[in-house]
């Protein structure tokens, strides 16, 4: 299904580029305060980070998309509750940080709303990239291999430089073990982008 997903998206993507009136491809970095919303996982939210690129794709002056591939790193401490739901589940993970690095690929509407402001709104796609099989170091063994998001945010652009913010919000259940407790992501995403072409 993520082959499947990956290659309807870069179809689209070229052949958004194909009619582009406008194209520019950049780098970017930033923070994430990430939280997974359920009883398993402490309330609040974590550091973490993301990197990777992006393309602008302006069909005019107004409107246009953002593919991004980006690295991003999740965090989130396992709480108490998680012991009371799997009871077999070793005591020592409990006040533990998981690490999920997650290949994100957001494919942003752009709105332009004048020379500096752009509005950005679109799903996110990730792909959970652990390979370790640890439940507190990655998750891979409580977690789904992959998350769907929706994202809503802004960007000032000054020149080639460019400075985000952005909620996304999970839309599926990223629990893999049963159905006892539903796991939605939260992120709040901050950074910076430099426009390289």
């Amino acid at each position: 299904m993520t082959k499947i997903i990956l290659c309807v998206l870069t179809s689209l993507t070229f052949a958004a580029m194909a009619s582009a009136q406008s194209l520019h491809i950049g780098a970017k970095a930033g923070a994430n305060l990430n939280k997974i919303e359920a009883q398993s996982f402490k309330e609040g939210f974590e550091l973490g980070y993301q990197l990777g690129g992006y393309a602008e794709i302006n069909f005019n002056k107004n409107w246009g998309i953002q593919p991004e591939v980006l690295f991003s790193q999740t965090n989130t401490i396992v709480d108490s509750g998680f012991k009371a739901i799997y009871q077999d589940i070793d005591e020592a993970v409990i006040g533990q940080k998981a690490h999920l690095n997650y290949l994100n690929i957001p494919i942003l509407l752009r709105v332009n709303a004048g020379s500096i402001l752009t509005l950005n709104a679109g799903p996110q796609f990730s792909i959970l990239m652990n390979k370790n099989e640890s439940l507190v170091h990655n998750g891979k063994q409580a977690f789904k291999g992959g998350d769907i998001a929706a994202v809503l945010g802004a960007q000032v652009n000054l020149g080639a430089i460019n400075f985000y913010g952005r909620y996304n919000i999970g839309l599926n259940n990223l629990n893999d073990i049963d159905n006892q407790d539903k796991w939605k992501s939260q992120q709040w995403q901050f950074g910076l982008g430099l426009r390289i072409l």
